[in-house]
C-alpha cells in the first residue's frame, strides 16, 4: 500500500498573529488574509512487512526506526513522530520533504502537519472531518514548539486559495475571497533572505506584551486589524494600488509589535525593492528572517525580483494554489 499526500504553504498578506488565541478576542473584527502557494510539503507512506515504523526526512537527512509507534521517541522528527504515535500507525515508512526553505515563514511546518495527518488518517482507516483535522494539527504543533499556535496556517494548506480567516468569540471562520488569482500572482515577488525566522519567540513576546496591556503593542494590533480589513476590500474590488497601500500599512504597524520583527538587512532589501518599483513589502510570518514578499505592478515585477536578488535574497518561483490538500492512495 502507498499513500502520497501534499499540502501548499501560504503567504500571509495581512492580519497575521491575530490568529493566536486569545489575541483575537481583544480586538473586534479581527481577521487574517492569506493565500496558498505552490511550494508544497510532501509525505509518502509505504508498507513495511515487519510491522515496524521508519521516519525519513529528505530535507534534514534524518532517519528514525522503531519496532512500533509505542516505542517511537519524539526528540527527532518530533512532529511526524507525534502524529505516528497518535494514530498508532504500524508497518509504515513515512517519508517527508518540503519545497519550502527551512524557517521561511510561509507555514511549511503547518503544511507538512496537514499532509502527514491526512495521510496517516487514511492509512489507519480513520475518517477525520475538517474541523477535527484542524484541531488535531494545531494541538500537535503546539506540543512540538512549546508555545501557542495560530489558526490561520492550516487552512490554506487544507483548502487552498485566497481567503479571509475571521476570528472572534464564536470561533474561527474561513471565507474564500472572489479575487482573480492570476492578477494577484502577477504582482507578487517572493524572496528568501537565507536567515531562518523564529516565530515561536517573536509571537510569544508579542502575546505577553499584549496581555500585559502594553499600549504600543495594542495600538499596533489596531493598525494591523484596520489594514487587513482595508486589504480585503481592495482585493475584492481589484484595486491594486490600494492593495499595495494596505500591505504597506500592515508592515508599518507590524514592525511596532516587537524589535525582532525586522532587521537592518530586511529593511535594506525592502528599500532596494521599493526603488525598483515595489508598491509594498513585508516579511512572511512572525519576522526576523525567512521570506519577504513584495507587491508591484506587473511591468516592474522583473526589476523588483532583480533588486531583491541583488540584496542577497533567493527569489522563489511559485504559483498561487487553489487546490489545497492532495491525497492519492495506490
Amino acid at each position: 500500500m502507498r499513500i502520497d499526500s501534499s499540502a501548499p504553504t501560504r503567504l500571509d498578506l495581512a492580519g497575521g498573529t491575530y490568529d493566536i488565541w486569545p489575541l483575537y478576542l481583544f480586538h473586534d473584527r479581527a481577521q487574517t488574509i492569506n493565500v496558498a502557494i505552490s511550494l508544497r510539503a510532501h509525505c509518502t507512506l509505504t508498507s513495511r512487512a515487519d510491522g515496524s515504523v521508519r521516519l525519513i526526512s529528505d530535507d534534514t537527512g534524518e532517519t528514525v526506526d522503531a519496532p512500533g509507534p509505542d516505542r517511537l521517541g519524539v526528540d527527532t522528527l518530533p512532529l511526524v513522530a507525534r502524529l505516528v504515535r497518535h494514530f498508532e500507525a504500524r508497518g509504515v515508512e513515512v517519508r517527508t520533504r518540503s519545497d519550502s526553505p527551512v524557517g521561511a515563514g510561509i507555514a511549511g511546518s503547518s503544511a507538512m502537519n496537514v499532509a502527514v495527518t491526512a495521510a496517516l488518517a487514511a492509512w489507519t482507516g480513520r475518517s477525520l472531518a475538517d474541523d477535527a483535522l484542524l484541531t488535531l494539527v494545531m494541538n500537535v504543533e503546539a506540543q512540538v514548539i512549546n508555545v501557542p499556535t495560530g489558526a490561520q496556517d492550516y487552512r490554506p494548506a487544507l483548502f487552498g486559495g485566497l481567503s479571509a480567516v475571521e476570528l472572534g468569540v464564536s470561533g474561527v471562520r474561513r471565507l474564500p475571497l472572489e479575487v482573480n488569482l492570476g492578477e494577484l500572482e502577477r504582482r507578487v515577488v517572493l524572496g528568501y533572505t537565507g536567515a531562518s525566522r523564529k516565530s515561536g519567540i517573536n509571537n510569544w513576546d508579542v502575546m505577553v506584551r499584549r496581555i500585559n496591556g502594553d499600549a504600543a503593542v495594542t495600538a499596533a494590533f489596531e493598525g494591523i486589524r484596520d489594514a487587513a480589513a482595508g486589504l480585503r476590500e481592495a482585493l475584492e474590488r481589484g484595486d491594486w494600488p490600494a492593495v499595495g497601500r494596505h500591505v504597506a500599512d500592515e508592515w508599518t504597524h507590524r514592525k511596532r509589535l516587537a524589535p525582532g520583527v525586522t532587521t537592518p538587512d530586511i529593511e535594506a532589501l525592502l528599500d532596494r525593492a521599493a526603488r525598483a518599483g515595489a508598491l509594498a513589502g513585508k516579511v512572511c510570518g512572525a519576522g526576523g528572517g525567512g521570506c519577504v514578499l513584495c507587491l508591484t505592478e506587473p511591468s516592474r515585477r522583473d526589476a523588483v525580483a532583480e533588486a531583491m536578488a541583488a540584496s542577497g535574497a533567493t527569489v522563489l518561483p511559485f504559483a498561487l494554489d487553489s487546490e489545497g490538500l492532495r491525497l492519492v492512495t495506490s
